[in-house]
């Protein structure tokens, strides 16, 4: 089983008068749980003051590199599909892939924060459920929260969020479908939008889903939130250092809020880097950046001040240790 030490490197906790009683108390935390193994001291603590590990379009793993592109891609790479087809796909999921792990893997590796895009694609009569960035998934989205449904039953003191959003060429009558289902799928582990959910909280009532669902059709469903405010920069930031300084500017000049909020490491990029680099991935220009970025992850502190973080959301959360480093945030 997958576990993490957060003990301090070279310190005996007995002979240190400065060492934080929770990292004593967090030895060889397993990951696939290591929400219930927090210190009971965080137990009582809202979840948006703790530092919760997430993935940036979570579902991009399994990205069909034969779909139809969505209607949102930009206009060249449309015109260059309809003449090189195989290629122009090739190219889009090696850029619009930004997780390698499926979310079960990104569950047992600690991942709790989810950003989910829902999408229907073009003229399917069907209106099936996708998950979708540029290009549409090979799993459904009824599939995929059926797997988090499973797995939670295993898991059953560990709290997940799931941001539902984008609904590209979904209708009215669409988004009530898929809320219809969303109470069937996981019923009473749905935590109300009225709840201040701390752990313990949560346990006390058995809810294990905080689940936001970013359009108006949800705002009379009292188990559905509203849409969580996921920090990324608007412009294009291709570089480590970039991100960073957007991430600590906003922290320093704005704050953050009193509820759930995402600071978002995913660079991205434009159209003149992409045709730059049109052969790399964004794989590869993510794992050139790590280093920066989980060096900003070790130097944040959660809690409910205006320059504390919350989520931290990255993309392929399972290469590196990124996981690890913001759960740890929670002993400082």
């Amino acid at each position: 089983m997958t576990h993490i030490d957060l003990t301090l490197a070279g310190q005996d906790p007995s002979t240190n008068n400065d060492f934080p009683k929770t990292i004593c108390k967090m030895e060889k935390l397993d990951l696939p749980d290591w929400m219930s193994q927090l210190p009971p001291e965080l137990h009582t603590v809202s979840l948006w003051d703790l530092a919760i590990p997430g993935s940036h379009d979570t579902m991009s793993y399994c990205l069909d590199g034969s779909s139809t592109l969505e209607p949102n891609a930009p206009c060249w790479v449309k015109v260059l599909q309809n003449f090189y087809p195989r290629l122009v796909g090739l190219i889009v999921k090696r850029w619009t892939t930004t997780q390698d792990l499926s979310i079960i893997e990104q569950l047992n590796a600690g991942v709790r924060y989810f950003d989910l895009r829902i999408a229907c694609k073009p003229k399917d009569v069907t209106h099936t459920f996708y998950f979708a960035h540029a290009l549409y998934t090979t799993v459904t989205v009824e599939e995929t929260l059926t797997e988090v449904a499973r797995w939670l039953e295993h898991h059953p003191k560990e709290v997940v969020i799931l941001a539902c959003s984008s609904f590209d060429g979904l209708f009215l009558n669409d988004h009530q479908r898929l809320i219809a289902k969303l109470p069937q799928l996981f019923g009473k582990k749905l935590c109300p939008k009225t709840a201040c959910p701390s752990l313990q909280h949560c346990w006390d009532h058995e809810y294990q889903v905080i689940l936001s669902y970013a359009h108006s059709a949800a705002s009379g469903h009292q188990e559905l939130w509203p849409q969580i405010d996921y920090w990324w920069s608007h412009q294009d930031r291709t570089s480590a250092s970039e991100v960073i300084k957007y991430l600590d500017d906003r922290l320093q000049d704005e704050g953050r809020s009193d509820t759930f909020f995402v600071a978002g490491l995913n660079l991205t990029e434009n159209n003149c880097y992409l045709i730059k680099h049109l052969f790399l991935s964004m794989r590869e220009m993510t794992l050139a950046a790590f280093p920066e970025l989980l060096a900003w992850v070790k130097r944040q502190h959660c809690g409910h001040s205006k320059e504390c973080i919350n989520i931290i959301a990255a993309d392929f959360v399972g290469v590196n240790q990124f996981v690890q480093l913001v759960i740890e945030i929670n002993t400082k």
